[in-house]
């Protein structure tokens, strides 16, 4: 539970950074996005990246994000209630963690 919602905050900073950056750079964001099949199967094919974690997001978006245990790429996504996705953020070096945070006040 602690590693999911660990990863939704992760995912819900990300959303309101681009969201500000959407903000100053609307067409960054329009090139950035897609029918959620089409990006899907981009992820799928071009990365290997399944779904590890999903939320809802402001404005009823839903929030996802992708990894390639092979490749280690991963990738945050937001569904419109329309079904237009849009990339959020990607990277290299994800790792699933299986241990759970300290509870406050303990030693990391």
């Amino acid at each position: 539970m602690k590693e999911k919602l660990f990863a939704l905050s992760l995912g819900f900073g990300a959303l309101i950074l681009v969201t500000q950056a959407h903000a100053q750079t609307p067409t960054l964001t329009a090139l950035q996005c897609g029918p959620r099949g089409a990006v899907m199967e981009q992820l799928a094919d071009r990365f290997g990246e399944t779904r590890r974690a999903m939320g809802l997001a402001a404005n009823n978006m839903v929030m996802e994000i992708f990894a390639s245990d092979t490749s280690q790429s991963w990738s945050i996504t937001v569904t419109t209630a329309q079904g237009q996705t849009c990339l959020v953020a990607s990277g290299q070096g994800f790792e699933a963690m299986k241990d759970a945070f300290p509870a406050k006040g303990e030693p990391v």
